[in-house]
């Protein structure tokens, strides 16, 4: 496998790690394959990217999301961004797991609008979505890397293939491993992919469940730092619940993308099961230990794992469509 070696850029406040990692993607996608029919394409969405994450910090971990989401359910291909419409299912978008936790649909469709007015229909919302996400990660953690593009958009967007798909935050590190196989993603990539919870929230009812009715024995879920866990009840109302708020994903620095998340886990402070038992399976544990002392070697793994993700089941070539609005099909 051919990657040039990276170049680790330090300034006061950030690491910026550049890696070209377009080896990693599926063949039938290339680095710069918008240069001589869209070149302003890429600065266009990171312009839009940049502007959103500085209004709101929180729209940086929502555009990973989303391209998380995206790429498992029916591959790289967009469908996560369709809207309902009558007479067809419920799309994805409005599926009850990404609706209405999913954010960031109208930075994707402000980069749509100024890259149509440039180049009309030849820059795939598939391929926007991926650019937003790796320029999401440089945003906030220095992490940048080349994205392979060329993906086609797909034309069919169905709900009940989400919780098919997706990983669900009560899943044990097993559980998750089989998950991100059926991608075509190692266990590595998996922990490693888990990262991006450095930064993001997450409702109460995700994970309520460990501070007020773990099992028959145990209210409170033992292998959470009982600290924390005071602390998040205090945010969390028990139930019978009237609200759901939000609380960070990773508190000690819930808007900067890095490796302290894995520090979290060490300390008994993941706050969905699916963190925590990436660190008390024996299958994940060593990955999360080398990833929460070694914060550039797990940066560069991260960037080396989005490109792997973007590049699952893409429509390439004649297949699918290049939208004209990243909502609705042609």
């Amino acid at each position: 496998m051919d990657i040039n070696t990276p170049r680790l850029l330090r300034t006061v406040s950030s690491l910026v790690l550049i890696l070209s990692v377009s080896s990693l993607a599926s063949a039938s996608l290339k680095v710069g394959f918008y240069c001589s029919t869209c070149p302003s394409a890429e600065a266009i969405v990171r312009s839009t990217v940049n502007k959103a994450i500085s209004d709101n910090p929180g729209i940086a971990a929502g555009l990973i999301r989303m391209h998380f989401h995206d790429c498992f359910v029916r591959g790289c291909d967009g469908s996560v961004l369709l809207a309902s419409t009558s007479g067809n299912p419920v799309a994805e978008r409005d599926n009850s797991i990404n609706n209405p936790s999913l954010r960031g649909f109208e930075v994707i469709e402000e980069a749509k609008t100024q890259i149509e007015a440039a180049c009309p229909q030849t820059v795939s919302c598939a391929d926007i979505l991926a650019f937003a996400a790796r320029d999401s990660a440089l945003k906030l953690g220095g992490i940048n890397y080349d994205v392979p593009s060329g993906r086609r958009d797909g034309l069919v967007s169905i709900g009940d293939e989400v919780p098919q798909n997706l990983p669900g935050p009560t899943l044990s590190a097993d559980e998750l491993v089989t998950n991100f196989a059926r991608k075509g993603l190692s266990v590595d990539e998996m922990v490693t992919l888990a990262g991006a919870h450095s930064i993001g929230v997450s409702h109460c009812s995700s994970f309520s469940n460990r501070l007020y009715s773990f099992s028959d024995t145990s209210t409170q879920d033992p292998s959470m730092d009982s600290s924390y866990a005071a602390t998040l009840k205090t945010k969390c109302p028990a139930p019978p619940a009237t609200t759901d708020p939000t609380v960070p994903l990773e508190p000690s620095t819930p808007i900067r993308l890095d490796n302290k998340y894995y520090e979290g886990l060490i300390s008994h402070r993941g706050l969905l099961t699916s963190d925590q038992t990436l660190f008390s399976s024996q299958s994940t544990k060593e990955i999360v230990l080398n990833n929460a002392y070694y914060g550039a070697s797990w940066a560069e793994k991260f960037a080396q794992a989005m490109v792997r993700m973007g590049s699952i089941e893409v429509l390439t070539g004649s297949d699918g469509e290049i939208r004209k609005h990243c909502s609705f099909v042609n």
